[in-house]
């Protein structure tokens, strides 16, 4: 079992990386993602990850504050809006899909605006 977490974890470093590269893919869930699966499988990586100069400081931002960068709460509110700008121009979509995505989308925006900043 210790070794799937460590390939988990391994993945979604690799994901979290190629984020810092490609807009539109998130850093940080990956990064957490990792974190948590290092911390289940491997205090070794766990501690790499969280003391690395570049990878660490969200996540240790994320575990002391519960805070979300600036930066990527506007850029996750953004493709938020895009998603359901897409959803409710679509004609085909039904009303009850289009108020599901406003409803999840309104929540999940909320929760981050919510966090604090760091």
């Amino acid at each position: 079992m210790r070794l799937i977490y460590i390939v988990i974890g391994g993945l979604a470093v690799l994901l979290g990386v190629i984020g810092i590269f490609l807009p539109l893919l998130p850093t940080t869930p990956f990064l957490l993602v990792a974190a948590w699966a290092f911390a289940k499988s491997s205090p070794r990586l766990e501690h790499w990850l969280v003391t690395h100069p570049r990878l660490g400081p969200p996540l240790r931002d994320w575990r002391e504050r519960g805070a979300i960068p600036a930066r990527a709460k506007v850029i996750a509110i953004a493709a938020m809006a895009a998603s359901l700008a897409y959803v409710l121009l679509v004609p085909s979509i039904p009303a009850y899909g289009k108020i599901g995505a406003a409803v999840v989308l309104a929540c999940c925006a909320t929760f981050i605006v919510t966090r604090p900043s760091s």
